[in-house]
This record gives structure tokens, C-alpha cells and sequence, in this order.
């Protein structure tokens, strides 16, 4: 599963202006990208854009083409999300997390910006010393952005995603770098296919990032409680933070959903995630916030009570 899956609005189509670029191929939609929304406000985009807005979003019903989508893969909404991420969504996000320019402006905003997010952990991580040997669990690892640079800093990563497509991209781009002569670990990194609900061991460190946006929340709950379970002394959780402004950008994205985004997306709130973590006996001690124009994403760091 794409790790930008989880927390940030553009992942799944739903950062307002982010979507209306991605889906101007509908003239009333281009209208508004190039003039309106984009520019600070539905008002620039006329009269007649904002009525002819109208009448898409009443047609439309995005709750129905996720239901349909869930429908396909037999009723499971997770299974669709593997489909997806082994198909389209693989393309797509391979683009955005690989180093080509063939990505557009809100793509490549999204690489910025989850970028910042991996940036983040590895700062936490490296400022506690040697991660020699240090076992760690990354699950829901997409294309290998945080568990390659952890095993090539010593680490004993397992990374698994839910889609074999993206966890062999990963394998594929840690094999690369070691060929072009980057260090290996003593202990060589695990790359494996499985959902989060399967993961199993025990780690010093289990990372999940933004995976949290494809769980409601009663399914958030379980899951935080399981994946603390695997965890000895960190868990490190981001996501997409439910706030009114999001919330809002959101349910817009929604109408626009973009030939390539087409899962369901859940927001979170901070309180809510930190309530499982309590019930699990873990205690935030770190938090950060990354933003960028169409990039959202609550990180929080918790260590045992």
C-alpha cells in the first residue's frame, strides 16, 4: 500500500485543488483550476462555472463509485485497495516516488511533501545513535521511501505492503543502490506482501505512514492496537488529520475523483489517534505536522508508558 496512502489528502484524490488539476479534462473543471479554486476562491470562477459546478457535484456520487469498487472485489474494501495499488495506483505512485519529471505540479508537490514526512522519522531515529542491527517494521511501506535509507543505515527492516506490486518496487530499488555500490546491512532487509492485520513478530520500532487514510476510524483502532502490539519500544503512526478545513477539501475531491484515484479515504483525529495509543499503553513524545500545498500529515512518535 502506498505509504502516502494513508495521511495525506492528495492520496487518494482528495486535495480540493490537487483533484480539479488532475481531472481537467472536464471544461467546467478546467475553468475553475485556471481561474477559480486555484486562484483563491470559487468566486473568480463566474457564475456560469459555479452553476455548471453545481449540477456535476449533485450528479455525481462518490460514496456509490466506492461501494462499486468494493463491489468488484467481492464486498471487501481492503481487497479493493490491494487491486487498486497492484494496478493504477502502482503506476501512479511509482511515478511520484521515483525520480522521473514526467509528474505534474500536484505530484510532484506530494513527492515534496511525503519527502518531508520520511525526513522526519529518520531525524527522530538517527538522534537516538547507532541504528546498527536496530530491528524495525515498516508496514505499509510502498516503494521503500523510509525502510531502504533505514537498512542502508544498519537497520534490520522487514517492509511489507499490502501490494506485492509495490513491496517488489522496493525490493527492486534497495537491490539497485547496493549494486551501485551502497553499503548493505549485516542483516539484509525483508521485503514481503501482506496487509497490516497479518504483520506479526516483534520489533524495537514499527512504522506505519499514511496508511491510517484507507481504516475508518473504529478499523484505525484496531489496528494502532495491534501494530503497538509488534512494537518493544516506538511506534511511529502518521496521518491525515480530520480537521473542518480538511474535512471541507475533501468531500470537494470527492466529485473529482481523476482516472487514477479511486480509493476510499478516512481522515483522523488527532485526539482520537492518540486515545488508541493510551489504550495500548503507549505515550506520544514526539509530534509533527508536514504541509504543502496539496499535502497533509499528522506524524506522531510514541514510546511505552
Amino acid at each position: 500500500m502506498c505509504q502516502a496512502a494513508a495521511t495525506y489528502l492528495a492520496v487518494a484524490g482528495i486535495a480540493c485543488a490537487g483533484t480539479i488539476v488532475e481531472a481537467s479534462t472536464n471544461p467546467v473543471v478546467s475553468q475553475i483550476s485556471d481561474g477559480g479554486l486555484l486562484n483563491g476562491g470559487i468566486a473568480i470562477a463566474g457564475v456560469g462555472a459555479i452553476a455548471a459546478l453545481a449540477a456535476i457535484l449533485v450528479s455525481s456520487d462518490p460514496s456509490k463509485r466506492r461501494e462499486q469498487m468494493s463491489m468488484d472485489a467481492g464486498g471487501d474494501e481492503m481487497e479493493s485497495v490491494k487491486n487498486y495499488f497492484n494496478t493504477t495506483g502502482y503506476d501512479r505512485w511509482r511515478k511520484i516516488y521515483g525520480e522521473t519529471d514526467d509528474v505534474n505540479k500536484v505530484q510532484l508537490d506530494i513527492r515534496t511533501g511525503h519527502a518531508q514526512t520520511v525526513e522526519k522519522v529518520l531525524a527522530w531515529m538517527r538522534a537516538e545513535g547507532n541504528l546498527k542491527n536496530c530491528t524495525v517494521a515498516d508496514c505499509g511501506c510502498g516503494t521503500g521511501s523510509l525502510a531502504i535509507p533505514l537498512a542502508l543505515d544498519g537497520a534490520a527492516v522487514h517492509a511489507t505492503d499490502i501490494s506485492s506490486s509495490m513491496v517488489g518496487e522496493a525490493e527492486m530499488r534497495y537491490k539497485a543502490l547496493v549494486a551501485d555500490g551502497a553499503q548493505a546491512p549485516e542483516v539484509a532487509p525483508r521485503f514481503e506482501a501482506m496487509d497490516l492485520e497479518t504483520a506479526s513478530g516483534k520489533y524495537h520500532t514499527v512504522a506505519c505512514l499514511d496508511v491510517m487514510i484507507h481504516y475508518p476510524q473504529e478499523k484505525a483502532d484496531d489496528m494502532i492496537t495491534h501494530l503497538a502490539s509488534l512494537a518493544e519500544e516506538r511506534v511511529i503512526l502518521s496521518f491525515a488529520p480530520k480537521t473542518l478545513a480538511l474535512s471541507a477539501l475533501k468531500r470537494v475531491g470527492e466529485f473529482f475523483p481523476g482516472p487514477s484515484k479511486a480509493t476510499r479515504a478516512y481522515l483522523h483525529r488527532e485526539e482520537d489517534v492518540e486515545a488508541a495509543l493510551a489504550k495500548a499503553g503507549w505515550k506520544v513524545t514526539n509530534r509533527e505536522m508536514t504541509s504543502t500545498q496539496f499535502y497533509y500529515s499528522r506524524l506522531l512518535e510514541a514510546k511505552r508508558v
